[in-house]
């Protein structure tokens, strides 16, 4: 996110206008928390994770009067044109602001990568980069002492993290909330793996489909093989960022400022085969999250 505040400033400043930052979200928006952001306050920032803004949660903002609120806190400080970095509910609050009379651009932030109408979201690259990391360390505990190991990650009702991660970490089985699964299928794989002198196993779990926990306990059980799990939690969401996402993040950050120098309001800056665009909130909202499950397919048969 970092990147895209950084782009923002610098291509507002670029085409003269004032850029100020909303610091802690909607929650910063309706209390006023408001500053003007220079091009210096905005160095040294690109390869850091988290944001600067940082973040909050606001109840007050699901509100009429908390809507309002943070209206008035815009109109006083003079804005003409919001950034929203952020995910699905961010994107429906500045749904609210638009309809208030304030223009409002969203650019897709979150790890999960669940936005409807855009390939890629900011965070999500990153993600799947630390999951990997993480699973060849894991890989050379469980050769050492031949374990099955059950890792879970992030990804709320989306299985993306946990399909990208698992094809290119060769996964023996990734269990996501797009595609059903069967855990005698998955523990007759690892009897195949262990008869031809397999060492061995690592089984992606995404959070929005099991527990970890409760899939580990299951396999211990019905193989009875001594198998560990690990859940990574949070340390999925922070890092510093990779160059895909610096590089996603600029371009959109970028195309935000443009769509408000052209008077559009109420979408949300997207990328389609590596292109930028700008897309309705609602044609998102219309659309489901769709995963490719040609590659759920690849992972199973490379993983056979």
């Amino acid at each position: 996110m970092n990147a895209a505040i950084r782009a923002v400033v610098r291509k507002g400043v670029y085409h003269g206008l004032e850029v100020m930052g909303v610091y802690r979200g909607y929650h910063g928006l309706i209390r006023g928390d408001l500053k003007p952001l220079s091009l210096g306050s905005v160095g040294d920032i690109i390869h850091r994770g988290g944001t600067m803004l940082y973040t909050a949660r606001s109840e007050e903002f699901k509100t009429e009067e908390g809507q309002e609120k943070a209206v008035k806190t815009l109109r006083e400080h003079g804005v003409e044109g919001l950034v929203v970095i952020g995910g699905d509910g961010s994107f429906r609050g500045a749904m609210k602001l638009t309809e208030r009379g304030i223009p409002t651009v969203g650019v897709p932030g979150t790890i999960d990568n669940d936005i409807p109408g855009t390939d890629f979201t900011i965070g999500f690259d990153t993600a799947i980069n630390t999951v990997i990391q993480a699973i060849d360390k894991i890989r050379d505990t469980a050769t050492s002492h031949e374990r099955t190991y059950v890792v879970e990650v992030m990804g709320r009702d989306a299985g993306d993290i946990a399909l990208w991660a698992g094809l290119a970490d060769g996964a023996e089985s990734i269990l996501i909330p797009e595609a059903p699964y069967d855990l005698d299928e998955v523990v007759e794989r690892l009897k195949r793996g262990n008869k031809r002198g397999k060492k061995h196993s690592i089984i992606l779990v995404a959070e929005g489909v099991a527990s970890g926990v409760e899939v580990g306990e299951e396999i211990r059980r019905r193989t009875g093989w001594e198998t560990r799990v690990t859940v990574l939690g949070h340390i999925q969401r922070g890092g510093s960022p990779t160059a895909f996402d610096r590089v996603l993040a600029s371009r959109m950050g970028a195309a935000a400022v443009d769509l408000i120098l052209e008077g559009k309001s109420n979408q949300m800056v997207a990328i389609r085969n590596n292109q930028i665009c700008g897309i309705p909130f609602e044609e998102a909202f219309k659309q489901k999250h769709r995963l490719d499950l040609s590659m759920y397919q690849l992972a199973g048969i490379l993983a056979i």
